[in-house]
């Protein structure tokens, strides 16, 4: 199936400017995606782990038609993908029904900025960019932190992403406003049939860990689990803790549904409004833009046009004024020995000569 994939679309291991290794070693994985009509596997060092043909459904990398036909199908959205988005939407406009308390607004918000930072820390600078070295054990965690955040698998994430960076705003990038409108890259683009499948040549890098690869293909479990969580403890809070003014389907609208459809929307601003409205300082190829109001919202990722520039940078936000809380987290967790070797903003960076001019300078 891998062999099938690479003739598909001619990519290589290296795609996308992140580098192999983490600072430690293990077994590589011998296939990192298969599937077939009669099951879905996952195989590493000859061994298979395979699902029975009636619960395929659960794995969100099986394709009864092939991972490689579906990623070469034409780009189109299909209607009944975008039921998951109508399902997160009206499950966020019951918090207007079910009641309101402090205790489930505080979650809400709570869970919100845990899991803009899973996204922005893990997701993004490291296991899209690999900014910053990790144990195995902290992948790991990082991995099922990232997952709560209800936007799909780590491996699917960062495979998506890095094939962003190699054609940004030009043809073949998934969510490009500029060449596919804006709707599409804030939203339309995860509901193509073609988008869906992992290309895990684009991340040979974490394919090697077999744990990964199974969140990734059972990413579902993670957001489930924590909606279950949030219900049950809303409704043990309603009997044993009535000080707490809250209730299950509260805990559940607030806590789970609002956040995460708030969640969403904030980091896909990132694919659509960053490339739209802003101030870029450098020349990129691309139309990424430095947005600060999306920096606040996100812990960082609106510095979009220097993220471009450097990629590989921990940090995004290059200067002091620029407010950059993933960053600030990131280097507090390197304190403490979790994340070490933190890629620093390049020197060229802060070079006059590689920023755009202001229009004050070009006029003296």
């Amino acid at each position: 199936m891998l062999s099938d994939i690479s003739e598909v679309l001619h990519v290589s291991p290296a795609e996308g400017g992140a580098e192999t290794g983490v600072g430690f070693d293990d077994r590589a994985v011998d296939s990192a995606h298969s599937s077939s009509a009669s099951g879905s596997a996952v195989l590493f060092k000859g061994q298979t782990f395979q699902l029975p043909r009636a619960f395929t459904w659960l794995d969100s990398d099986f394709f009864p038609e092939g991972a490689a036909r579906v990623m070469a199908a034409p780009l189109i959205s299909r209607r009944t993908r975008w039921l998951p988005f109508a399902f997160l939407h009206l499950g966020a406009l019951s918090a207007f029904f079910v009641g309101c308390s402090w205790t489930a607004v505080s979650v809400a918000i709570g869970l919100y900025w845990l899991r803009m930072f899973a996204i922005t820390a893990f997701y993004h600078r490291y296991f899209s960019h690999r900014t910053y070295k990790t144990s195995r054990p902290a992948q790991f965690v990082f991995a099922l932190l990232g997952l709560m955040a209800v936007q799909r698998g780590p491996l699917w994430w960062a495979a998506h992403h890095r094939v962003h960076h190699r054609l940004a705003d030009l043809e073949g990038d998934a969510h490009s406003p500029v060449v596919s409108g804006f709707l599409w890259s804030h939203i339309g683009w995860i509901t193509a049939d073609r988008n869906m499948p992992t290309n895990y040549l684009n991340v040979r890098d974490l394919a090697r860990y077999p744990e990964l690869i199974i969140l990734n293909r059972f990413d579902w479990l993670m957001p489930f689990l924590l909606g279950l969580s949030l219900y049950l403890s809303g409704c043990a809070l309603d009997v044993y803790c009535p000080a707490a003014h809250t209730t299950g389907n509260q805990m559940l609208a607030w806590g789970f549904f609002l956040s995460s459809c708030v969640l969403f929307h904030c980091v896909s601003s990132i694919n659509s409004v960053a490339h739209v409205w802003g101030k870029p300082r450098y020349p990129t190829r691309d139309a990424s833009k430095n947005n600060f109001l999306l920096a606040l919202v996100t812990l960082g990722e609106g510095w979009h046009n220097n993220h471009h520039f450097a990629m590989n940078s921990v940090r995004q936000g290059f200067y002091w004024w620029e407010i950059d809380v993933c960053f600030y987290i990131l280097k507090l967790m390197s304190w403490l020995g979790i994340i070490w070797d933190l890629r620093p903003v390049p020197v060229e960076a802060y070079d006059p000569e590689r920023q755009l001019k202001r229009p004050e300078r070009q006029l003296k």
